[in-house]
């Protein structure tokens, strides 16, 4: 392979790290599989004469567009196909993760009981000041973080649900088995953004990097029996919708005023 090397030109317009990038993701496509580990920062310095900083760009632009994972402490390696979600189906991300052949978990960031806010009370059609649970997530696919999730319970639809409940079993499998519910259906709205620094931290992915915005609203019969924000990483996420003609519909709703960040 040593005679890629020629293909970068220290004298175009071109920035080395673009070329360098293009090179890289052509190796990817041609001679490595899923999962394998691709050459180290030192090994690529040396293979084509370029600083570690060249190289580190390069690579970061390789992760932001889908082609390598950076796990720390021990390299870069190929990804896997993005997780892919269908709209016009009731999911549970840990079902899903299950069927796509990959290993799901979530850490629970934090378990509390908060008094809603007015502006929560009013996406959740409870009164303001009554009792809601605060779930506080990261969801792993593959012991990769692709999404952290503040999801709200109504208290008096599932008291006496409890942390340690939650560290054993998936929500809506404590839904289903311990609260009886009876999920009527279920509404999604997705919105691009931009992962900010904390969310870079907790999700390990760069800051500025695509992200998507997920806010749901599930439904048991009338009541909304949950509230849910999220940010997935949007170089591991895909969600797509199978438009029927004669069968699409629009609700004339926006996301804006359902999606906004709820403050307790």
């Amino acid at each position: 392979m040593n005679e890629r090397s020629s293909a970068l030109d220290k004298t175009s317009d071109e920035p080395l790290y673009i070329q360098l990038y293009t090179i890289l993701q052509e190796e990817i496509e041609s001679l490595y599989h899923m999962g394998d580990q691709i050459d180290s920062e030192r090994e690529i310095c040396l293979k084509y004469g370029v600083s570690r900083t060249t190289v580190r760009l390069a690579l970061e632009l390789l992760e932001k567009r889908g082609y390598i994972d950076k796990v720390q402490g021990k390299g870069n390696f190929v990804s896997k196909p993005k997780i892919s979600q269908d709209l016009m189906h009731f999911y549970s991300f840990t079902e899903e993760m299950i069927k796509m052949g990959r290993v799901p978990s979530s850490e629970l960031a934090g378990f509390e009981m908060i008094e809603a806010s007015e502006g929560l009370a009013a996406r959740m059609e409870l009164s303001h000041g009554e009792k809601v649970y605060k779930i506080d997530r990261i969801r792993y696919a593959d012991h990769i973080p692709v999404m952290q999730e503040v999801s709200y319970l109504p208290y008096d639809r599932f008291t006496g649900l409890s942390r340690d409940r939650l560290l054993e079993e998936s929500i809506y499998k404590i839904m289903n088995d311990e609260f009886d519910v009876k999920i009527s259906n279920a509404e999604e709205y997705l919105n691009p953004v931009l992962i900010n620094r904390l969310e870079s931290l907790l999700l390990e992915t760069p800051e500025g990097g695509p992200g998507l915005k997920i806010t749901r609203i599930t439904r048991e019969g009338g009541r909304i029996i949950e509230y849910t924000n999220g940010i997935a990483r949007g170089d591991k996420f895909t969600y797509r919708g199978n438009l029927e003609i004669g069968r699409a519909e629009t609700t004339g709703k926006t996301a804006d005023s359902l999606s906004e960040s709820v403050k307790p």
